[in-house]
């Protein structure tokens, strides 16, 4: 099984970037896309962005496109998600998830395994 640690949350003002990343450790059975999610209180888990295993297809909410870029380090077992522009409504939990399937699907259901979650909030 394949254990995630997601850093680089905090607090910051509408317009700021933050760069989240996503170590991997354990032992990986097969090469896996990741994900990234967010939840906000009283909200659903939803999608944010996801990449392939070699890094070279990429998926995007509509909501984020533009403004978020992952991208991944399959050498330091790391993902992340560089956030810019940060609007107050992106203010959630992050969590970052593996596919063995390789997909990346913007579903939560698909994801194997996940992270502990960091916390972003963007003040107005």
């Amino acid at each position: 099984q394949v254990q995630l640690v997601e850093s680089g949350g905090g607090l910051v003002q509408a317009g700021d970037s933050l760069n989240l990343s996503c170590a991997a450790s354990g032992r990986a059975y097969s090469s896996y896309s990741m994900g990234w999610f967010r939840q906000a209180p009283g909200k659903e888990r939803e999608f944010v962005a996801a990449i392939s295993w070699r890094g070279g297809t990429t998926h995007y909410a509509g909501s984020v496109k533009g403004r978020f870029t992952i991208s991944r380090d399959n050498a330091k077992n790391t993902v992340y998600l560089q956030m810019n522009r940060l609007k107050p409504e992106d203010t959630a939990v992050y969590y970052c998830a593996g596919d063995y399937a390789g997909s990346i699907s913007a579903s939560p259901n698909e994801y194997d395994f996940w992270g502990q979650g960091t916390q972003v909030t963007v003040s107005s």
